[in-house]
């Protein structure tokens, strides 16, 4: 298993959000009802392998894609002061890789802010979802 697919499983393999999921490479896909697919990925943002997002597209499967949206880390986080007393500016986190590895450059998220991330995906999946029997959408 790829550092992007344990990366992935942590934030969604027990969400309940969407369904049928699947780790595959930089990428999460699953279902989110009878017609809407998700797909997460990783996504560098201009640097080639600084892994600095998610975005998370939704897809109809007959149509093809119907929205998308890139969470950074930083927009989520912020800016983090690394443990390492030898950096002393903050840092914006990101996932590098370099030669064979691939990791967390500096800053490891903590739970929270694995949290924060999953909650942003959460919220932004079911405003697509089809309302259930008796509940109103804002």
């Amino acid at each position: 298993m790829t550092f992007f697919e344990q990366e992935l499983k942590h934030l969604f393999e027990n969400d309940t959000t969407f369904t049928n999921k699947r780790f595959v490479g930089n990428t999460c896909y699953g279902r989110l009802d009878n017609n809407i697919r998700v797909k997460i990925q990783f996504t560098t943002c201009g640097i080639a392998d600084h892994y600095q997002a998610l975005k998370v597209t939704l897809l109809n499967r007959n149509e093809g894609e119907i929205d998308s949206m890139t969470l950074h880390f930083h927009d989520m986080w912020g800016m983090k002061r690394p443990g390492n007393p030898n950096i002393g500016e903050k840092i914006s986190p990101y996932i590098w890789k370099y030669e064979e590895r691939t990791e967390w450059y500096i800053y490891k998220p903590t739970r929270n802010d694995y949290q924060k991330l999953a909650d942003a995906v959460r919220g932004y999946l079911v405003t697509f979802q089809e309302p259930i029997h008796g509940q109103q959408l804002c």
